[in-house]
């Protein structure tokens, strides 16, 4: 027969089966922890965005440097020189010269102060690796005559020889020889120095120049707008080509020479075409020029235009450096259409370090004003020849890509930070919240066990010394102390189950041999015994007399409840109370009742009543009708009930525990519980109340039943 059991404490493992970690403490652990990789990665993009602000700003203020130097270097007349000359490249190793455009008429070739400074201040000067230099160019002006200038220097050893005047033989005289190619035509020039009449060793003298052609016959006479100086210093050269303080037998000396050529297509073209005349030619970039200064008694060129090592002066080309990776530089003249640039430059693109595309999207995505606007600065330089445009326009990939080489260092930092939370999150939840969750369930196990008689909490894998494994070695003590209780409850249980199937078996036998001694209905003790039966069926075969009085399953019907108090309060002094006093009502007073279970109740409430009346005070049965009820007060005059009992009097062993029963040790406190059980396995109800009565006097305690009314059948 199945049976429960009731421990102190049983209640604590009353868990529920699904239980979990709650989930405040949940949310709270996993929130802040989210919260922390939230507020990381904020951080590393604040900072991103910050650096984006800081780069953009920077590289305005950059560009805006770069664009002032672009200008104050084309602005230099070099500067002007590459403008006006943007197709020209300069000299090339081995490859013949072409002349350039000066950004001033023309040079005074007659004197050498002059002629270098304005060689010099042009940058016209094609550098060579012996230190030789050479300037070949037009002036900008058609104005000045057609003429081709060639001025340079070089490092020569021993005296100028000069020719002697009047003599055939140039060949004994220091010389240059000139060629000039253009539109198919050459035109070729022997300038031997002259020095004077007597000839001989000079630092100086004029160079004649005599036409040579093809076949390398040359002119009687000199070309008379051939113009040109030859200048030796008296120093030596030191290291570095530079003039030495003293003079060395044997040194190398700088020799300077400046000349003017005649082209006689420009002077053509500039008599035919005065007033239409286009200067500088079209075909400027088409002459070739070879310069070679000889020696006298000699044809090994001191210095030769055409030799390698030649650097080339100044052009637009040489701005691309200063220009960043995608920013370009449009140079075109005034008045030009769009699109028609003298030069187009762009920065040279760096792809020694890639770049992330992930980080480059990200940095594209950082909001940061007016950062998507195109960046443009325009500017002008006035020329001798025309004004001529700039447009610097700017790219900020490069401001990307710088921040992208910073963003991937600091993904570094942010992921080893978010490494370390994410790390101690799942510590935490791995050695803390699934050991409790673990913990919890298995504890709901044991709650589960209890209802069915197992206690088993397992603990394998949770001990340790941590605090967590310390409270599952004392729960599994405790686990094992109750499991020791439980065992004990078991053993008294069925030695209580025993002792009610004894006690029982014992009583019915003198009970049935009673029935025969009292056979009568009308018999008052006939109904004691019938009574005594039916309280002994209850109990019997039942763990425990408070469960035996749940489990009860009561007969109900249609009772007189007037007649039957009646006749209770007449059978009083035969179950030991005596004065019960019961005023009829003269009506039927139909109830839904089991009449054996309400006889029980209603005596052991006078049964109660008897204990704590004053002697010789009676005890008053009063029924009244309610609507649909009828309401029983028991009334007698003991003294009253504490207020915080008058519900506990009902629970199973209270009411041995009150004042008064202990001259009455056999009491169990399970007469109010029967009385309360009855009553509502009848639909009814039972309370107590302390009644008020006159000044100075007590009023006594009244037990209230109310029933539900039924009809007679």
């Amino acid at each position: 027969m199945a049976f429960g059991l009731r421990f102190p404490g049983a209640e604590i493992l009353s868990l529920p089966g699904r239980i979990r970690i709650p989930l405040r403490l949940r949310v709270f652990f996993r929130g802040a922890f989210l919260l922390l990789a939230l507020a990381t990665l904020a951080l590393a993009l604040g900072l991103l965005q910050d650096e984006k602000q800081r780069g953009w700003r920077a590289y305005q203020d950059g560009l805006a440097k770069t664009q002032a130097q672009i200008v104050a270097r084309l602005r230099h007349p070099a500067g002007q020189l590459a403008l006006l000359n943007p197709g020209s490249r300069g000299g090339s190793a081995g490859a013949a010269l072409r002349p350039l455009v000066l950004p001033f008429a023309s040079i005074d070739f007659d004197d050498r102060v002059k002629a270098q400074q304005a060689v010099e201040m042009a940058g016209c000067q094609v550098q060579y690796g012996d230190g030789a230099k050479l300037c070949l160019a037009v002036g900008n002006s058609a104005m000045a005559g057609a003429f081709l200038y060639a001025v340079g220097s070089f490092g020569s050893e021993g005296p100028l020889i000069a020719r002697r005047l009047g003599s055939a033989d140039l060949a004994q005289a220091h010389r240059l020889k000139v060629s000039v190619t253009l539109r198919g035509q050459t035109t070729q020039w022997l300038a031997p120095l002259e020095a004077g009449a007597e000839g001989g060793p000079a630092t100086r003298g004029r160079l004649a120049g005599f036409a040579e052609d093809p076949q390398g016959l040359l002119g009687t006479r000199p070309v008379r707008d051939f113009r040109g100086w030859w200048w030796q210093d008296a120093r030596c050269l030191g290291e570095g080509e530079q003039p030495a303080v003293a003079d060395t037998a044997g040194c190398r000396h700088l020799s300077f020479f400046s000349v003017r050529l005649p082209v006689e297509l420009f002077r053509e073209e500039l008599m035919a075409q005065r007033e239409r005349l286009a200067w500088p030619p079209p075909d400027l970039d088409r002459v070739q020029v070879r310069v070679q200064a000889l020696a006298g008694g000699s044809d090994q060129p001191l210095f030769d235009s055409d030799q390698p090592d030649a650097t080339p002066p100044f052009s637009l080309a040489d701005l691309a450096p200063l220009l960043l990776p995608g920013e370009t530089l449009r140079i075109r003249k005034a008045g030009a259409p769009a699109g028609a640039e003298i030069a187009t430059l762009t920065g040279s693109v760096d792809k020694s370090q890639p770049t992330s595309p992930l980080l480059d999207r990200l940095i594209r995505q950082l909001p940061v004003e007016g950062y998507d606007r195109p960046i443009q600065i325009d500017d002008s330089i006035a020329t001798p020849l025309g004004r001529y445009e700039l447009q610097l326009s700017g790219d900020l990939r490069g401001v990307n890509r710088a921040l992208s080489l910073v963003a991937a260092r600091v993904a570094g930092y942010v992921g080893a930070m978010l490494a370390a939370i994410v790390l101690t999150w799942a510590a935490i939840e791995l050695a803390m919240m699934r050991r409790i969750t673990l913990l919890t369930k298995r504890a709901a196990a044991v709650s589960q066990g209890l209802r069915e008689g197992d206690l088993v909490l397992d603990v394998s894998g949770l001990r340790g010394s941590d605090e967590l494994g310390l409270l599952a070695g004392t729960l599994a003590e405790l686990m094992q102390r109750v499991n020791d209780a439980v065992r004990r409850e078991h053993i008294r249980a069925q030695q209580e189950k025993d002792q009610w199937h004894a006690v029982g078996h014992e009583i019915m036998s003198p009970l049935q041999s009673l029935m025969v001694l009292h056979p009568k209905a009308d018999d008052a003790s006939h109904r004691y015994i019938q009574r005594m039966q039916q309280a002994v069926r209850v109990l019997y075969g039942q763990a425990s007399p408070s469960e035996a009085f749940e489990a009860t399953t009561l007969g109900l019907d249609a009772l007189d409840l007037d007649a039957f108090l009646a006749e209770v309060a007449a059978n009083a002094p035969h179950a030991g109370v005596e004065q019960v006093v019961y005023t009829p009502l003269g009506q039927p007073v139909p109830v839904q009742a089991d009449a054996y279970a309400l006889e029980d109740a209603v005596t052991h409430i006078l049964s109660n009543a008897q204990r704590y009346r004053p002697p010789g005070t009676s005890i008053s049965l009063t029924l009244a009708l309610e609507g649909d009820a009828a309401e029983l007060r028991i009334h007698n005059d003991g003294p009253p009930i504490a207020t915080e009992q008058l519900e506990r009097i009902f629970e199973y062993g209270v009411s041995s525990q009150h004042e008064g029963s202990g001259d009455r040790p056999d009491q169990r406190g399970q007469g109010l519980f029967v009385v309360r059980t009855y009553l509502a396995k009848m639909g009814g109800t039972v309370r107590a109340q302390n009644d008020i009565g006159a000044p100075g006097e007590a009023g006594g305690v009244s037990f209230v039943l109310r029933l539900a009314r039924a009809k007679l059948h």
